[in-house]
């Protein structure tokens, strides 16, 4: 090699370890203008008190590198010499199983398992590079010869691990974003005034959400934050008849008083949707005990911090003064309490109704699953009795419609079936409230599904609906289907209400968008889920359930979409238990990453529209989906209103669908004899089925349609056990339903051990006659 060829080389090298030396040596984090004053390294922070909390490495998913030759070309082979992949190997293998070397790599921040994945990369990188970068080659060649030390690789191993792993080279600025200890400062202007706050507690049937709406009323401006549509509706209409403008911000719909689109001075809205950045006088924040709903509880907490207001009011359950007191003290605001008591009293009876041919005028069964509706509902109509029916998954138009005819005097309907839906939103006439079960499917803060007796609060929520202040019913009752639930249920309404102890919070886009800085190859879930293992609140907050956003991101993740797109269309608030709405949301996203526009046409073929009329429940519970689709793309055009242009023509069917579905509704009793033929009007046959098995919500249509039974997780009415001996039993009182489901476990256990054993027998048996028969060969 020629001197002026080797000056040439020593001379690139060394242009070349200068720069990767300053990249290796620096390790800091790296932050864009914009985001200086909210992100920045832990070395410029003052330390906090706590100390950082360890992030869950199983959540970081190593970025796949281009094993491409280096840009130096074979600058290291031919200043040292070809490296053997035998001995590269070896030498790679000894450099894993130094024990400093592993300590080393720990102390910033690669634990065993992220040790480990890097090694795996590194060792597959250096390994199938054609030709390596010309330093590491040197560092290679050097230890192979016997002139370097195995701990020399120890940058190299690190620089790629950061590579592979970049969340390594700004774990500090991560932490940071993902602080969540103070959120009461993420809201300046509501810090920048002095707000009073009134605090107006009681029970349900009080007054106090009245109180709080007649000083909204009388303010200039103001903003009604409520937990349901149907609740924002009710003041919207309420506000607007007593001569106060007011117009309506939910989720799917926008409404102005005003014909030229000006916003009032007064609105009413559901919480999610309120501003936190516009002026008024007067806010009230409806149903405050909810700002620990594992799932919704963030928006709570943005309310009462952040609604930019002078007065704020407060409505709910006495439990949650002392907390509500408490995070205003970090506000530095002060909280007046208003207590107010129930209007009409409510007692619990002293016996339960254990027939359906109790049933009295004004009476409400209560019930957890669609299944114990369908079945509760039919029993009744089979009595010549008819019914009102209301669920969670019925449209509002439907819910109300049902309530209308419910509360009619002059109507025959005179009793209603409904799950736990009635606890909020509806006025109802209600005499008395029957609890059909104690037990409900219940989504913890982990995002676990399990069935649980109801909580104090939610069985007082429910049986506060009995006797309400404006109904004919000056006292409330409340007492169970089954006899054995009676002193369950006193037990639970003896307690008193558990205190509330924190507010859910949940990550922004904001925030989410400064993740994806750093980790630009991450997926949306993968981003929530590390933002969710590094955030840091204090003892007064947790962190909202994300499975449900993190499912829709799942669902998306292969459609091109921009970050703040992706993140609007994972808040939406679908049903992810119905197939129809998950395939909807997933076509309105392919489509709008096309950049076409969802137009009304394209709805309507999607959505086969017109649609018939329901002819069994299936077919209810599939426009049920279809309303729910509707709803969806209201929703989202609002967000992107250039994309889902056709907002009053998609509202147009949505109300003719609304009144199909509560045609079905009103036929409900027919819809399930079409979906079960063996069902007849015949009372005594009713009673002659056996008990349906209960399940959650969202299965309970498949359950119903298929006749499945299994493990009872609620008990459906008393009415569907057969008159057979044990039933009669049972109904005078001489045994027990525990004892005689404990009798029927019993005698099941025995049928299986009597089985087993005439099986064991007839094996041995079998065996004895081949023993004999290969002993007659022998002979």
């Amino acid at each position: 090699m020629s001197v002026n060829r080797c000056m040439s080389l020593f001379s690139r090298l060394q242009r070349h370890i200068n720069s990767r030396a300053c990249r290796i040596t620096a390790g800091s984090c790296h932050v864009t203008p914009h985001q200086a004053g909210s992100a920045v390294c832990s070395r410029n922070v003052a330390s906090n008190s706590s100390p950082p909390k360890a992030p869950d490495t199983s959540l970081f998913v190593p970025v796949s590198l281009k094993t491409d030759s280096s840009a130096d070309g074979s600058v290291g082979a031919e200043l040292t010499q070809p490296l053997e992949k035998d001995e590269l190997l070896k030498v790679l293998n000894r450099f894993y199983k130094r024990k400093e070397m592993q300590k080393l790599a720990a102390d910033h921040g690669l634990d065993a398992r992220l040790f480990h994945q890097a090694f795996i990369s590194f060792r597959k990188y250096a390994l199938e590079v054609s030709t390596l970068p010309a330093d590491l080659h040197i560092i290679f060649s050097d230890i192979c010869c016997g002139g370097g030390h195995i701990d020399d690789i120890y940058p190299y191993f690190m620089r790629h691990a950061k590579q592979i792993f970049p969340m390594l080279d700004c774990m500090d600025d991560l932490r940071k974003i993902s602080d969540l200890r103070v959120p009461a400062n993420w809201y300046p202007e509501a810090r920048a005034i002095q707000r009073k706050v009134i605090f107006h507690a009681g029970p349900t049937n009080s007054g106090k959400t009245y109180h709080a709406i007649q000083r909204y009323l009388a303010a200039k401006s103001g903003v009604y934050c409520g937990p349901l549509k149907l609740l924002a509706h009710e003041i919207f209409e309420k506000s607007n008849n007593a001569g106060v403008p007011c117009d309506l911000v939910t989720g799917e719909e926008r409404t102005f008083v005003d014909l030229e689109g000006r916003a009032a001075g007064h609105v009413a809205c559901t919480i999610e949707m309120c501003s936190v950045t516009t002026p008024y006088e007067v806010a009230v924040i409806d149903e405050i005990q909810m700002i620990r709903d594992p799932s919704r509880g963030w928006a709570w907490t943005r309310a009462l911090l952040g609604l930019c207001a002078e007065e704020i009011h407060v409505c709910g359950e006495p439990a949650a003064i002392d907390f509500v007191r408490e995070l205003m003290y970090t506000t530095g605001e002060e909280v007046e309490v208003h207590t107010y008591q129930r209007l009409t009293p409510f007692s619990v009876l002293d016996r339960a109704v254990e027939s359906l041919d109790n049933l009295s005028p004004g009476d409400c069964i209560v019930c957890f699953s669609k299944n114990d509706i369908y079945s509760i509902s039919r029993q009744i109509e089979a009595r010549g009795l008819e019914c009102a029916v209301i669920y969670g998954s019925l449209p509002p138009g439907t819910k109300l419609s049902q309530a209308k005819k419910f509360n009619d005097p002059d109507d025959p309907c005179k009793i209603l079936v409904a799950t736990d839906a009635i606890g909020m939103g509806l006025n109802l006439s209600i005499k008395r409230i029957i609890f059909n079960s104690l037990v409900k499917p219940n989504v913890n803060e982990k995002g676990e599904k399990q069935m649980e007796t109801i909580s104090t609060s939610q069985a007082l929520q429910i049986a506060g609906r009995a006797g309400r202040f404006s109904s004919k019913f000056k006292e409330g009752e409340v007492t169970t289907m089954h006899r054995d639930d009676l002193p369950v249920l006193k037990e639970i309404l003896s307690h008193s209400v558990d205190p509330i102890e924190t507010a859910g919070l949940h990550p922004t886009a904001e925030q989410i968008e400064m993740f994806a800085y750093h980790l630009p190859d991450a997926t949306l879930s993968n981003l929530v889920d590390i933002f969710v293992s590094l955030s840091q609140v204090d003892g007064m907050y947790f962190v909202c359930n994300i499975d449900d956003f993190k499912f829709l991101a799942d669902m998306i993740q292969h459609i091109p979409l921009n970050l703040r797109s992706r993140y609007v269309f994972c808040t939406a608030p679908i049903n992810k238990k119905q197939p129809f709405v998950c395939t909807s949301f997933l076509k309105f996203a392919r489509q709008f990453s096309r950049d076409e526009p969802l137009t009304f046409d394209w709805v309507c073929r999607h959505v086969s529209w017109p649609l018939a009329q329901p002819k069994n429940i299936k077919d209810l519970a599939h426009l049920e989906a279809v309303h729910d689709v509707l709803d969806l793309y209201l929703w989202l055009s609002y967000r992107f209103m250039d994309m889902f242009p056709d907002t009053a023509m998609v509202r147009e069917i949505q109300q003719e669908l609304d009144d199909i579905i509560q045609q079905g509704v009103r036929n409900i009793t027919r819809l399930i004899r079409a979906t079960d033929p063996t069902i007849t009007n015949s009372p005594k046959a009713q009673s002659s089925r056996h008990r349906q098995t209960s399940g959650n919500s969202g299965t309970a249509d498949s359950n119903y349609l298929t006749g499945s039974r299994g493990q009872r997780g609620q008990r459906g009415s008393g009415e569907m056990m057969d008159s057979s001996l044990a039933s009669r039993l049972v109904r005078d009182g001489l045994l027990t339903p525990d004892l005689l489901r404990q009798l029927q476990r019993e005698w099941s256990k025995d049928q299986k051990q009597d089985f087993t054993n005439q099986r064991a027998l007839d094996t041995e048996h079998h065996n004895n006659n081949n023993k004999g028969k290969r002993k007659k060969k022998k002979k």
